[in-house]
């Protein structure tokens, strides 16, 4: 029995407010659950060093937690000069994800920035992160798109991510802290629309797992993908 009560194949309610900012070109607030991610897109007519002037586009990502967004105040990093290497690792994760799913020429030269964060926590963040930073993403291309900034959609594929783990010796779906904080097996599990991983994070925590478990892990990834990619669709209805 999960603490939740859910199946073992059940995610968390999930629900997604957009456009949440007057400012940003794209937004959006996701909840999967007891998590909470902010999600906006900025658009800027540059690019970084190492690419300007190949006419490819770049996008990128910053995450962070509030202060409050757990059981006990955190510091805020900027108070400490430097942002944490969990923080670093996440954001590279994101933006290189949501790239996955960019024609970069079709951008152009110009950079879009996600910027993810998380409001409450419950487990899971860095993966609400993606999926609603590619959601902010779409929202902002659709207004180049709309103003014939761009001719062509530069956007591939959704990007959604799920994170997946064995606890008390079963593979479940959608972790949450509880869960997470003891399961055996830990990952995420970052997917396309068309069934192609762009990254598994899996990592055995206090114990080991099979290839027949791994292979019960993607399987219920890929069922949590298809479940996101089909609110991602309504959310932009």
């Amino acid at each position: 029995m999960r603490p939740s009560g859910r199946k073992l194949d059940e995610m968390r309610k999930v629900s997604i407010e957009t456009n949440i900012t007057m400012h940003a070109e794209g937004s959006c607030i996701i909840k999967i659950g007891d998590t909470h991610v902010i999600c906006t897109a900025t658009v800027e007519d540059r690019v970084p060093p190492f690419i300007k002037g190949s006419g490819l586009g770049w996008v990128t990502a910053e995450y962070g937690m509030l202060p409050r967004s757990t059981s006990s105040r955190m510091r805020r990093e900027a108070a400490s000069g430097k942002q944490g290497g969990r923080t670093v690792e996440i954001q590279r994760l994101i933006g290189r994800s949501l790239r996955a799913g960019v024609d970069r020429l079709a951008l152009g030269e110009r950079q879009i920035t996600i910027d993810c964060d998380v409001i409450q926590a419950d487990g899971g963040t860095r993966c609400a992160s993606i999926t609603g930073g590619w959601l902010a993403l779409r929202l902002a291309i659709n207004k180049l798109l709309d103003s014939g900034t761009i001719s062509t959609d530069p956007l591939i594929s959704p990007v959604a991510a799920i994170s997946c783990g064995i606890y008390a010796g079963q593979p479940i779906l959608d972790l949450d802290y509880s869960e997470d904080s003891q399961a055996g097996v830990d990952g995420n599990f970052i997917i396309l629309e068309s069934g192609n991983m762009i990254e598994t994070q899996i990592s055995a925590e206090s114990t080991t797992y099979t290839r027949n478990e791994l292979d019960t892990l993607i399987n219920l990834a890929e069922k949590g993908a298809c479940e996101l990619f089909d609110i991602l669709k309504s959310a932009q209805s």
